[in-house]
């Protein structure tokens, strides 16, 4: 059975990209032993790889505030909202590793209010919730929830943040039909 393409869209070979994306896709594959197939799709254009990627490591690799594991809940949950199958299974098995639990991606993804999570951690996808798809409705009183759950300032707008990005992130996904890796679907299990 041949595998169906990870992209309908062009799909560059490695060795044909700029260096600076070049050498992040094969220290990715050094680190994880494959290339996550977003890092292939959206190399078709060079800039926007460059905008994604910067975006994406400022929101999500930040030591302080929001742990690790907090920030992949908010993509999980989100993209799940949003359909987005790629985004579901690749941070769903990154928030299995991030959270050392290999149940809390796919409870997250199902229905977070149900999962194994604290009732800070349901505050902060309830907001998430909103801001992915009823950013419009958001208030004052979102704002003052979120801070009786002791998030700061920093922590609210990161939330946002992190549904608004991965929004954009599922439509690119969906549009392009990415495809997950198979090795995301065994990660942290």
């Amino acid at each position: 059975m041949t595998q169906p393409a990870i992209s309908r869209f062009p799909v560059p070979a490695i060795d044909s990209l700029p260096d600076d994306i070049r050498e992040r896709i094969l220290a990715v594959q050094e680190k994880s032993g494959f290339v996550p197939n977003v890092f292939l799709t959206l190399a078709h254009r060079p800039d926007e790889f460059r905008a994604f990627f910067d975006y994406h490591d400022a929101l999500m690799n930040k030591a302080e505030g929001l742990t690790k594991a907090e920030r992949e809940m908010i993509v999980v949950a989100t993209s799940n909202a949003n359909q987005c199958q790629y985004c579901v299974v690749a941070h769903g098995a990154i928030l299995r590793v991030r959270a050392r639990n290999p149940l809390i991606a796919d409870q997250v993804a199902v229905n977070y209010r149900k999962a194994d999570i604290t009732p800070r951690q349901k505050a902060m996808l309830d907001f998430a919730m909103k801001v992915s798809a009823r950013a419009y409705e958001v208030g004052d009183d979102d704002i003052a929830a979120l801070q009786e759950h002791g998030f700061s300032e920093g922590d609210i707008w990161d939330i946002a943040a992190i549904a608004a990005f991965f929004g954009m992130s599922n439509r690119l996904a969906n549009v392009t039909s990415m495809r997950p890796n198979d090795e995301f679907y065994a990660l942290g299990r």
